[in-house]
C-alpha cells in the first residue's frame, strides 16, 4: 500500500488540507510537510496520530476494502449491541432490515 496515496485519499474524501489535518491530529505542519514533500514514510507514532485525527484505526488505514469510520454514534450502537440478548439482537436486525426496505 502506498501510504502517501492513502493519506491523500483520506484528506480528499474529507476535503481537508494539510493544515487542517495537522490541526486535527495534533502534529506540526512541518512534520506533515516532511512526510508529503520528502516522500518519507511516517513513523508508526506519527501515523497513529494521523489516524486519530481522521477518526480511524491503523487497521482501517491499511485495509484494502471499504472502511467504516467509527463515529461516537457507532461506538454507542456497538456498546448497546453487546448488552443485548440473542433474542433482542434478532429483533433489532429485523427492525433495521424493515427500515432499509422502505
Amino acid at each position: 500500500m502506498d501510504v502517501h496515496m492513502r493519506l491523500r485519499q483520506l484528506m480528499q474524501e474529507r476535503g481537508w488540507s494539510e493544515y487542517r489535518l495537522a490541526k486535527k491530529c495534533g502534529l506540526s505542519e512541518s512534520t506533515l510537510a516532511n512526510v508529503f514533500r520528502q516522500n518519507t514514510v511516517p513513523s508508526v507514532s506519527t501515523l497513529k496520530a494521523v489516524c486519530d485525527g481522521f477518526g480511524i484505526t491503523l487497521a482501517q488505514f491499511f485495509s484494502e476494502g471499504d472502511t467504516v469510520e467509527m463515529t461516537d454514534e457507532l461506538k454507542e450502537l456497538f456498546e448497546g449491541w453487546k448488552a443485548l440478548s440473542p433474542r433482542q439482537k434478532r429483533a433489532v436486525l429485523e427492525l433495521i432490515r424493515t427500515m432499509n426496505e422502505s
